[in-house]
């Protein structure tokens, strides 16, 4: 029995599927399926079975499922037991668009102020409660993270508005992965505006969609300061919708103070500080040459 295997075996049982926990982990299907088959022949139980499109845990499952979340989680803090003298690790899990724009400049300004040991990922706001509890990420950044033991901490307002070439097609929705997150500000926007599925269509990241927006292929919403240069070029113009601008707010989402790591607590601290908030607000500045290191991006599988 391995961690891994356990790790397989909760976060199917949390989100219902082995597609979701593949993704929140950041490895393959296959990759699951196989860690979840070991551990049922391992312990000769079936643990989940299916029941319409959902996994469901056996009676066995049941029993087995708070041992094995405590166990992943006590994993990860074995694993930042024996690291005595090394920077301190932090891993920050980000909605698909906020990872694309702001991780990089985010974090590299905070190691250049901290020897930490920063990466980052990508996730949707469901997934957050269970990578924190299972202490698989340390700070969510994003939507706001409800569940049992985490605090969420606003920490930059913002304005989602539409934007769409000038003369551009007015019939289609343009979005980036994070489009399909339910709980998401785009999510959120085209359920107000009610937006039938036939007519939004996924690119593989936000750059993509404002691309194809300023194409004249559709409309994208987007964070208005993200998109900022792009609209003082006249590439790409708000368009007036009932629902924009939307105001909303980036959330940090961590255990309670008690149950975090410090390099948790003290990336909180430094996200209320004006060169955070500025980075936030115009990650296109970029920093310095000779003071970059980019950050790492990994999957959260052991």
């Amino acid at each position: 029995m391995t961690l891994s295997q356990l790790g397989a075996f909760v976060f199917v049982a949390r989100l219902g599927s082995v597609k979701a926990a593949a993704r929140a982990l950041g490895v393959s299907e296959p990759a699951v399926s196989q860690s979840l088959g070991q551990l049922r022949r391992h312990l000769g139980d079936p643990l989940l079975t299916r029941s319409g499109d959902r996994m469901v845990l056996t009676e066995g499952g049941r029993r087995l499922l708070g041992i094995a979340s405590r166990m992943v989680a006590l994993g990860a803090e074995a694993f930042d037991a024996v690291r005595p003298g090394r920077p301190a690790r932090l891993h920050v899990v980000m909605d698909a668009g906020l990872a694309e724009y702001v991780a990089g400049p985010l974090l590299c300004l905070f190691t250049q102020r901290k020897p930490v040991d920063a990466t980052s990922g990508v996730a949707a706001t469901a997934e957050v409660p269970l990578l924190l509890s299972s202490r698989l990420a340390d700070v969510a950044l994003g939507a706001q993270a409800g569940g049992e033991g985490l605090v969420s901490r606003p920490v930059l307002r913002c304005r989602l508005i539409v934007v769409g070439a000038p003369d551009g097609r007015r019939d289609h929705w343009l979005v980036g992965p994070s489009g399909t997150d339910p709980a998401s500000d785009t999510g959120r926007l085209l359920r107000l505006l009610r937006v039938p599925e036939s007519q939004v269509r996924v690119y593989a990241n936000q750059s993509a969609a404002w691309t194809a927006a300023a194409e004249g292929a559709g409309l994208a919403p987007a964070t208005a300061h993200l998109v900022s240069s792009q609209l003082r070029r006249g590439t790409l113009v708000p368009v007036d919708t009932p629902a924009t601008p939307l105001t909303s707010s980036w959330y940090a989402t961590t255990l309670g103070p008690d149950a975090r790591p410090s390099a948790a607590g003290t990336f909180l601290d430094f996200l209320t500080t004006p060169a955070a908030t500025q980075t936030m607000r115009s990650p296109d500045d970029g920093i310095p040459r000779n003071r970059f290191r980019p950050p790492v991006h990994v999957s959260i599988w052991s």
